[in-house]
């Protein structure tokens, strides 16, 4: 029944050819995606199918494949012209629309190969029933072209048979090879193109009988690549690196400084091999949720997120730490004016507070997957590269209203700041392609597996900066979200609400409105938060209700190094506790905001004369941290943090209340401390001494 019904699919898709309209392809890959999962939900049925079984499940691919392609080539036949009414955004929709085809050939493609394993006759035989069947459909339609479209037709069909002939014979030569290497640079010309350097080695998922491959490199990244630039690679062979050629040619590197960089190299190799393992994994992972219909298609899995797991370049607590200038004498950030005593302040170009008020039609995940966290990352962005640490801030739903992601402006009081939708932004770079990128993403489990991953749900760019350099304005703006990564152009988060669309005007604007977006608001800073912002870090995006800290540590950071230090050149390690442990609060919250609601207390309790002190605010701050920050961050009762794990959050928050709670009645740590019943870690040097040149050195991994 399957068959004829395919069949059918067959004879209208024919019959409609001459009076194709782009609504009619989006009907007919409407009507594909069902049939394909059918066949693709009864083969996994399955574990052992017979061959008679395996031969109907073959034939039902191949067609509906064929079924794909002939729509594929009627859509790149239509022009906007051809339409009998004006259809909105015309070239989006047909590049959409082939994508989907494109995506939906390369799915049974590998249906296909996976049915004929093991089974080359079948898959030849079929092969052929193929070949005859697009001769005896290319005949038919050049009867109705004319003689001239049918020898033509014929010409190309016998060139596709040599060359599918030429190609059968190459890939059984290396049918069993999957890594390749490349022998060139390739710049990919289309979106389904693979971009790719000389050196890179491929593994290629798909080989096609056309000559272009599916491939995937180390990042994880797919897409089709020219077999002519790939060369057969044989592990324990040395590939050829264009940056080993031209040390070779310069000849003035010096042994240390080769044996320095092969041992970074070293590094670099085994932390993204480590990093490609992941997103390979995170890759599959997504494309079976897609497949199976559990996500939209423009999800895919967190581009920030993966950037977060690569190491500490991405994170603030490398952003906080002074930078030196390019001669290693002097810090570059962090400058001393005796006039007042302190740190000099440092203005820099882009200096905002962008207030994150709500994402609205976010779709959602099917019921196979349990949602854990609905979040927002946000970075500073070019358009190439990330130029700043990478920033997080929780959202919060209601049940009746899980599209609508909300968020907490002014987080005060013991809320988390992990909700604080109030963030600065601040950056010296002269780019003028310089914005903020905004990837929402959820922290999910499958319920089958429990295996756990990070989808991103959809990004956006706002630029800072118009043609002519000047600022945008503050004010709120509602960005629409784009699907897939940073890196594509073109996708839709959810593309099944363009294809529902009418052609009418309004049954766009209401499609519009139902796309997902999301409301940032910027802002001017008051000169009194100009002043403290202008305390911070030259580059760095956090959480407005840290800047207080932030601006505290960096004052005592000033003092230390520039003021109490014997001489410039003086190098020795430093001993002093909150220096050497305060950046590790960074990467947890919930400890800066026990830390945070302490000096709140402390703070309302002192008076106004010492509260214009600036040396007793300081020293005030540093028996604060003490006395809370560090017992904690020392102690083995407080279990490690795990992002997006409820009950470990919530056993933190609640030993960390204990512990505030008990340190309150007693007036100090210093009981518990000693109790005989608190087990503490070993000590570690680590925990009291700061080398600035080694924290200089790493925050030179962010630049």
């Amino acid at each position: 029944m399957a068959v004829t019904a395919t069949w059918s699919s067959a004879i209208r898709i024919k019959s409609a050819l001459m009076n194709y309209m782009l609504h009619i392809t989006e009907r007919h890959s409407d009507a594909f995606r069902p049939e394909f999962d059918d066949l693709l939900r009864e083969t996994l049925d399955k574990d052992v199918l017979e061959p008679a079984a395996k031969n109907e499940f073959y034939q039902r691919c191949i067609q509906l494949k064929n079924l794909v392609d002939e729509n594929r080539e009627a859509l790149h036949k239509l022009k906007k012209t051809d339409e009998p009414a004006p259809v909105g955004n015309y070239e989006q929709r047909k590049q959409d629309e082939e994508s989907r085809l494109v995506t939906l050939s390369h799915q049974l493609q590998k249906l296909t190969d996976t049915l004929a394993q093991g089974d080359a006759a079948l898959k030849d035989r079929t092969s052929a029933g193929r070949h005859i069947e697009e001769a005896s459909d290319t005949e038919e339609e050049s009867e109705e072209g004319g003689d001239e479209e049918e020898e033509e037709e014929d010409n190309e069909e016998e060139e596709e048979e040599v060359e599918e002939e030429e190609d059968e014979d190459e890939n059984a030569l290396d049918s069993t090879i999957r890594e390749f290497i490349t022998l060139g640079d390739f710049h990919a010309q289309q979106k389904e193109d693979l971009t790719f350097h000389k050196g890179q080695v491929l593994q290629i998922v798909d080989k096609k009988p056309d000559g272009w491959w599916m491939a995937q490199d180390s990042n994880g990244n797919k897409g089709l690549v020219p077999k002519t630039y790939l060369e057969a690679y044989k592990r324990g062979e040395q590939s050829p690196d264009p940056s080993e050629e031209e040390s070779e040619d310069d000849g003035e590197e010096t042994a240390d400084e080769k044996e320095i960089t092969k041992q970074s190299s070293a590094t670099d190799s085994i932390s993204q091999l480590s990093s490609a393992k992941k997103t390979q994994e995170q890759m599959r992972a997504t494309d079976a949720l897609t497949t199976l219909g559990t996500i939209p298609a423009g999800f895919r899995p967190s581009t920030l997120a993966q950037l977060l797991e690569l190491g500490k370049q991405y994170r603030a607590s490398i952003y906080l730490q002074p930078k030196l200038t390019p001669s290693q004498l002097a810090f570059k950030d962090l400058i001393w004016d005796p006039e007042k005593g302190g740190i000099q302040a440092l203005p820099t170009r882009t200096s905002l507070i962008v207030s994150l008020w709500s994402c609205k039609m976010i779709p959602l995940p099917g019921a196979s997957i349990q949602i854990l966290s609905r979040h927002v990352r946000l970075c500073l962005f070019d358009g190439v590269k990330v130029l700043s640490n990478i920033h997080t801030v929780r959202a919060t739903w209601l049940p009746n209203s899980s599209k609508t992601w909300s968020f907490s402006p002014r987080v005060t009081g013991i809320l988390p700041s992990l909700l604080d939708g109030d963030c600065f932004v601040r950056s010296s770079s002269q780019s003028p392609e310089i914005g903020i990128l905004f990837e929402l993403g959820v922290t999910y489990v499958r319920n089958s597996t429990g295996e756990r991953g990070e989808l991103s749900c959809g990004w956006s760019f706002l630029k800072l900066f118009d043609v002519n350099g000047v600022p945008i304005p503050s004010k709120t703006y509602e960005l629409a979200l784009n699907g897939g990564t940073p890196y594509e152009r073109g996708v839709e988060v959810d593309p099944s609400i363009s294809r529902r669309a009418n052609t009418g005007v309004f049954h766009q604007m209401m499609t519009q409105r139902r796309q997902p977006r999301l409301l940032v608001k910027l802002r001017s800073s008051s000169s009194r938060r100009r002043e403290m912002l202008n305390m911070l870090p030259e580059t760095m995006v956090g959480s407005m209700c840290y800047i207080p800290l932030l601006m505290f540590y960096r004052q005592i950071l000033g003092d230390v190094l520039l003021k109490e230090r014997i001489s410039m050149q003086n190098t020795d390690l430093i001993c002093h506790p909150l220096l050497a442990t305060f950046p590790r609060l960074m990467e947890q919250p919930d400890t800066m905001d026990a830390l945070r609601s302490c000096w709140i207390e402390k703070e309302n309790a002192l008076k106004r004369s010492e509260k214009r002190d600036r040396e007793f605010m300081k020293n005030a701050f540093i028996q604060v941290y003490h006395d809370t920050a560090y017992p904690l961050l020392e102690s083995t009762f407080l279990q490690g943090s795990k992002w997006a794990e409820d009950e470990a959050e919530a056993s933190r928050w609640k030993t960390i209340a204990d512990f505030l709670k008990h340190t309150r009645e007693k007036e100090g740590p210093l009981h518990f401390l000693l109790s005989p019943d608190s087990i503490h870690k070993p000590f570690d040097i680590s925990e009291i001494t700061y080398d600035f040149l080694d924290a200089a050195r790493n925050s030179l991994v962010s630049l």
